[in-house]
């Protein structure tokens, strides 16, 4: 049998994000864990749940400390991202509870918004307010997830991508003036494969996040068998896979 080889994931150097949780939740959630799993060091204090200054004051005493590259708040996390300085430091905003908590009503140019219009907590139109109010182009929100938690694959997924743009030092694309075609390929997350050695369909995650292009080995989960698997993702965010034997078998 050969030797089981799974995808490595890549490793981001000294890239490091400041992820501020929602009310009533606590650190190592789906949503920083996630972020961590794929290479980022991920900053999550535990932010004071009954007093919001104290809050701030936590999270700002790890921003000075830490110098994030990018600083992502969920709920009452955003609010806290949204009152503290964090100079040019790239948001990430999910489903900001701004109306509820903290003085700030607008956000500086730059930041993301990711919200679904199914939030049945923080409603959709504020973020809708925020981002008219801030002067930002409709781009900067992103309809996406199904509910107020954002902790479906897909969800993850955008995240993912829009912190590795920051992270990296590129501006979002829809803040350029071209929309972001690409976002809606996240909306994929499983494709499938035919081992070429037992010709069962074998279903598969996908992690678009890695790239137009990938190519790795993985071994059949029905014969064991290692098939090279390469995954390309066309302009439209449609993902096509294929698969190879690694090597031939008599």
């Amino acid at each position: 049998m050969p030797k089981n080889k799974t995808k490595q994931k890549k490793v981001l150097p000294e890239t490091k994000i400041l992820f501020l949780h929602g009310w009533h939740s606590i650190p190592g959630g789906v949503k920083p864990t996630h972020l961590k799993d794929h290479g980022f060091e991920v900053i999550n204090p535990a932010l004071d749940d009954d007093n919001f200054g104290v809050a701030v004051a936590t999270a700002q005493a790890e921003f000075d400390k830490h110098k994030p590259h990018v600083v992502v708040g969920s709920s009452r996390g955003g609010a806290v991202a949204m009152n503290i300085n964090t100079c040019n430091t790239k948001l990430v905003l999910l489903c900001p509870a701004w109306k509820k908590w903290g003085v700030a009503k607008t956000v500086r140019p730059g930041t993301v918004i990711l919200h679904s219009r199914s939030d049945d907590v923080v409603p959709f139109s504020d973020s809708e307010e925020l981002v008219a109010s801030s002067g930002l182009p409709p781009e900067t929100l992103i309809e996406i997830g199904n509910d107020h938690r954002l902790a479906d694959g897909s969800s993850l997924s955008v995240l993912l991508w829009v912190c590795k743009l920051f992270a990296s030092g590129q501006e979002f694309p829809g803040l350029e003036g071209e929309k972001p075609s690409f976002v809606d390929a996240f909306s994929q997350d499983e494709g499938s494969y035919v081992c070429d050695a037992c010709g069962e369909e074998i279903i598969i995650p996908l992690d678009l996040t890695e790239g137009s292009s990938q190519m790795y080995v993985e071994d059949c989960p029905v014969c064991c068998r290692a098939n090279t698997i390469h995954v390309q993702v066309d302009d439209e965010g449609n993902a096509q896979v294929r698969a190879e034997p690694e090597q031939d078998y008599e």
